[in-house]
């Protein structure tokens, strides 16, 4: 035991102090090393100057673990696909390819990995030389899986039994529009489901069951899980999970009867978000150790990362680069971007410029007045800094390729289209809307009151709408419940995205798809209507959303 121990404090000693991993007298032979990423979102360029290892530095990880001695599984838990234009100019391709490069071994999606519609995905997990697991995504027609639920492997003489398993937010997370003959399964579902397979797994004689989970951990997400799984189950030794960009290392007890004095746990873990984590497991035959996470992990060659795979990534960065690194427009102000505080919490002086831009694009191309526009908090990905703004800030602050959408809702349509994206303000969620012409309070003091779940969706209409919420005024005009209102969105809001369930009929109804994309809007309005200068009149919020108290 004594031995076990010191051996595992060298590893951390050395994992912490950052020297090179194949240098160091640790002997892990007989062991199997699970090694974890997931929402890396296309940060795959290895640089130590970087927020990202890297691919590149992820393949060297695994390579000299392996020269150690340790049998290596390499893991994702998902949204490789969507986020840095290094992967979403190709549709989420560049990452498997880049992924095949780097030796993974297995994946389950992420809801991002859905964005270009389901077929898009499938065709590119075709690409990829490794299984990808998904238990819980069925064909809404029969009830078929689409990927397989679980794979075995055998490392280093160990067998491991792998699950998959993907968040049903995807059904309004992704473009409802091009979710077609899809489901999710999702809460006692979804444990049944986990429930079954791991029983499976467990009687192939598996030394050790690993679910690979696209859940999270948010308290919106309540029900489906990553915590909500394991207490409902039992067998699952480990847990990696993705979707909410935290680091977890945690126990979580496993189903139990009150009472019970040895309670079976499962290790959680994740490893955060961008790259910049490689997560570690290491599995003994008897038991595994905590997770380790590096800001930097360790650098483990001269050349800090496989060269292969280095090129690889970086000539395909480099064409990005040389694609969209042209400057057409500055801004004099930072223009806040962030999740929270930022684009998921509050109004913000980005959410306002990206608004007011789809409402003058929306004028320019509909025939009559649009009077108001919004966009979700979640359709935003990152802030921009003062100073030279290039096509590749576009592309990275929105990445998604929404085009702006018209139609008529109203103003009851919209109260409840408010009250249900800021149900659970002042805490984060992608559904919080920016908004230009309209003005409204939002009084977080006031408990949501949710009615009943909306279709093919994980949340839920309010119950009692403009309790939470009050319009003040809309196109400038005092704001009327029974008024019919010609308003701009993107497409997947027009679609039902996130919280905007209420919004489908009214599309259906009346909807009008300009098929301008949102990033060209906004570099049109910084040409034409700012002079292609973001100035002192986005310095701060305009004072659209007041948040009480």
């Amino acid at each position: 035991m004594k031995k076990a121990l010191s051996i595992l404090l060298a590893a951390v000693l050395m994992l912490l102090s950052l020297p090179a991993l194949a240098g160091q007298p640790v002997a892990l032979t007989g062991k199997l090393m699970i090694l974890h990423t997931n929402d890396t979102h296309g940060y795959g360029v290895t640089d130590p100057a970087a927020p990202s290892v890297g691919y590149a530095q992820v393949k060297q990880y695994k390579s000299d673990a392996q020269a150690l001695g340790a049998a290596v599984l390499l893991m994702d838990a998902g949204d490789v696909s969507q986020g840095q234009p290094l992967v979403n100019l190709s549709k989420g391709a560049e990452a498997f390819a880049f992924m095949n490069a780097a030796g993974y071994d297995v994946m389950c999606p992420g809801n991002h990995e859905f964005d270009w519609g389901v077929d898009i995905f499938l065709q590119n997990a075709g690409t990829a030389d490794f299984p990808i697991l998904c238990a819980n995504l069925l064909r809404q027609s029969d009830h078929t899986l689409y990927l397989p639920p679980t794979h075995i492997f055998t490392a280093g003489g160990y067998t491991v039994g792998v699950l998959g398993l993907t968040t049903p937010e995807t059904l309004t997370k992704a473009n409802p529009a091009l979710l077609k003959n899809v489901d999710f399964l999702m809460g006692d579902a979804l444990v049944a489901c986990t429930q079954q397979y791991v029983d499976e797994l467990k009687a192939a004689g598996c030394d050790l069951i690993v679910v690979l989970g696209h859940l999270g951990v948010d308290e919106q997400s309540a029900g489906n899980r990553s915590r909500d799984v394991i207490s409902a189950t039992t067998g699952i030794d480990l847990f990696i999970d993705g979707h909410s960009h935290v680091t977890l290392n945690e126990r979580v007890p496993q189903q139990h009867s009150e009472g019970d004095k040895n309670v079976p746990t499962t290790l959680l873990v994740s490893a955060g978000c961008y790259g910049g984590y490689i997560g570690e497991v290491v599995f003994d035959g008897k038991q595994l150790s905590a997770a380790l996470y590096a800001a930097q992990p360790t650098q483990v060659s001269a050349a800090y990362g496989d060269e292969e795979v280095s090129a690889l990534v970086g000539g395909v960065n480099a064409q990005v680069e040389a694609a969209l690194g042209q400057t057409f427009a500055e801004t004099m102000v930072a223009l806040n971007g962030e999740r929270a505080p930022g684009v998921r919490t509050q109004e913000t002086n980005l959410g306002d410029f990206c608004a007011d831009a789809m409402l003058w694009q929306a004028n320019q191309s509909y025939s009559q007045p649009v009077v108001a526009a919004f966009t979700n908090g979640g359709s935003i990905r990152a802030s921009i800094p003062a100073g030279p703004i290039t096509m590749k800030n576009m592309k990275t602050v929105f990445p998604f390729g929404n085009t702006i959408a018209v139609l008529s809702a109203t103003g009851a349509e919209l109260l409840e289209l408010l009250e249900a994206s800021s149900f659970c303000a002042p805490q984060p969620a992608g559904g919080f809307l920016q908004v230009a012409g309209i003005t409204c309070t939002i009084d977080t003091s006031v408990p949501y009151a949710q009615g009943e779940q909306y279709p093919s969706s994980t949340f839920y209409a309010p119950a009692k709408p403009g309790s939470r919420v009050t319009i003040e005024t809309v196109g400038g005009k005092p704001f009327d419940p029974a008024a019919l209102y010609v308003v701009a969105t993107n497409d997947y809001l027009a679609a039902g995205g996130d919280q905007a369930y209420v919004l489908r009929y009214a599309n259906q109804q009346t909807g009008y798809n300009t098929f301008i994309p949102l990033e060209d809007a906004l570099i049109a309005y910084t040409k034409t209507v700012l002079g292609g200068v973001i100035g002192d009149n986005y310095a701060t919020p305009a004072g659209r959303i007041a948040l009480l108290p």
